[in-house]
């Protein structure tokens, strides 16, 4: 099983291989239950896992700036934050 293969969710690359797996199983409709098109599914396969841990890893580097705010946050005796954290206000005034 695989994720949605909407067009807007991946990169060129991934929507490439999407579309020529798909038209692998039209052309070949029979034959690809007996492993016709396995290579290029395999190919995508490997294209969504690189993009799900690029992902990943930037979800991981983002959080780990959230924590370091929060954790300023909770230092500081003051509320105005604003002038402490002005990166984060910037598109809010």
């Amino acid at each position: 099983m695989h994720p949605d293969l909407s067009p807007h969710l991946h990169t060129e690359e991934c929507n490439k291989l999407i579309k020529e797996l798909n038209d692998c199983h039209r052309v070949h409709n029979i034959a690809q239950f007996w492993g016709k098109c396995n290579g290029i599914c395999n190919a995508m396969l490997r294209c969504l896992k690189k993009e799900r841990l690029a992902k990943r890893e930037a979800n991981y580097q983002q959080s780990l700036k959230n924590q370091e705010i929060r954790k300023q946050m909770r230092k500081a005796d003051t509320t105005n934050y604003k002038e402490l954290f002005p990166e984060i206000f910037k598109d809010i005034d």
